[in-house]
């Protein structure tokens, strides 16, 4: 049988290993999904291939200011800076500090005085001033409300109509574009979803004896599921999720 390239196909795959159709796996179709969006779910908050980084481009316009947030796509879990696009860093203006350092330093390396270590060195100088003088635009981003909320004072301008900014974020993985069920994580992580659900159904009839002297045991398939879960959201959780930002200054 082929990989899995669909929700569908994900969920014959994990009943196939879990015996089925030689063994009747007693859990509903609705439990199923459901227990699929909770493997889903657990893939995309963690896992570093369920997102990818992108830079997200928006133009402010007079409802940004006047509400005060950006609105922002349910796709985009985490953003981790706001960048403003200053229009008026130009080559043209000459009176900028910026283009004044940029010609002495084009006269330096026309005497081969500094080389590139020097106009390292200088790039670095320049953003640190940037950061002490401009500073970053300073937002905070709601998951929950899809909200993206400029903190400044509109009145002196802080953030201008027209202006554009780029926010560093990243945009969960398309399922319906990518393949995502094809995931060991996931095929595996889902598996046990489906067998801790059959167990949790069965716990209901334990210790009920069938004909032949037969036991059902709930509790130990329940069990033997959950352990595995966890050992799978452990690994999930130092092998696979993204590292910490960490913030100096």
């Amino acid at each position: 049988m082929a990989s899995p390239t669909s929700r569908q196909t994900l969920i014959d795959y994990c009943l196939r290993r879990l015996g089925s159709p030689v063994i009747e796996i007693n859990v509903d179709p609705d439990q199923v999904e459901d227990r699929v969006d909770d493997a889903v779910a657990l893939f995309r908050e963690y896992h570093d291939d369920a997102t990818v980084r992108i830079f997200l481009k928006h133009q402010v316009t007079q409802d940004d200011i006047d509400n005060g947030y950006i609105p922002i796509s349910a796709d985009i879990p985490f953003i981790r800076r706001v960048m403003p696009v200053n229009q008026t860093y130009s080559s043209v203006n000459m009176f900028d500090i910026r283009y004044q350092m940029m010609m002495n330093s084009m006269g330096d390396f026309m005497q081969f005085a500094g080389g590139m270590s020097y106009y390292y060195q200088l790039e670095q100088y320049m953003d640190f001033l940037d950061m002490l003088l401009e500073g970053q635009p300073i937002t905070t981003f709601s998951r929950n409300q899809k909200r993206l909320y400029l903190h400044g004072n509109f009145e002196d301008e802080d953030v201008l109509k027209d202006q554009f900014l780029i926010a560093e974020c990243f945009q969960l993985v398309d399922e319906n574009t990518y393949n995502i069920w094809d995931d060991i994580f996931l095929r595996d992580y889902t598996t046990q979803c489906i067998k801790q659900q059959w167990g949790a159904n069965l716990i209901k009839f334990e210790g009920m004896q069938l004909p032949g002297g037969v036991t059902m045991n709930g509790r130990q398939i329940y069990d033997d599921a959950t352990a595995e879960m966890q050992r799978l959201e452990e690994k999930l959780r130092l092998e696979h999720e993204m590292p910490v930002d960490f913030f100096m200054g």
